[in-house]
């Protein structure tokens, strides 16, 4: 086996290929936009929550194997994650990609990201639906506690 194929094993083309949560959510309460431009990834991450946690979650990925697989990874399991589990999650595979920590725990398809720890620039590829995730949550906390307008687009405070 090269390189090439033990990053590109079968296990991140299978979930690249399976795309789970790819799409747009109906009732967006957050989305984010990134972009890698040294690869060309983006990734536009939507969710919806309930209680504090995911309810939703759905993107739209163009990019590598490695990119789409993690947006796929997240569509399939982000559901009932809240923010700070998906920051320490984002941490620790950060972490795992350098060597300094094992898979993170309860994720073990984090696993297939493996073979990128001897790639650096590779790490921004899986890392970017991740953060993308990080930031559309993060929009849901800004956009519920923005001062809302009145009807001639004036800030109105209710005290």
């Amino acid at each position: 086996m090269n390189d090439a194929d033990s990053l590109y094993q079968d296990a991140i083309k299978q979930c690249a290929r399976a795309a789970h949560g790819h799409g747009r959510l109906e009732n967006v309460k957050g989305e984010a936009k990134l972009d890698n431009p040294l690869c060309g990834d983006r990734v536009r991450m939507q969710v919806a929550l309930d209680g504090g946690r995911i309810a939703a979650v759905a993107h739209e990925t163009k990019g590598c194997l490695l990119c789409r697989a993690a947006a796929s990874l997240i569509g399939a399991r982000a559901a009932g994650l809240d923010a700070a589990a998906v920051e320490t999650l984002t941490g620790e595979l950060d972490a795992m990609l350098k060597g300094a920590v094992a898979i993170p725990a309860g994720w073990p398809e984090l696993a297939m990201f493996v073979p990128a720890r001897a790639y650096p620039s590779r790490h921004r590829c899986v890392l970017l639906p991740f953060r993308a995730l990080q930031a559309a949550i993060g929009k849901v906390g800004a956009r519920d506690t923005a001062i809302p307008a009145n009807d001639h687009g004036e800030a109105k405070v209710v005290i």
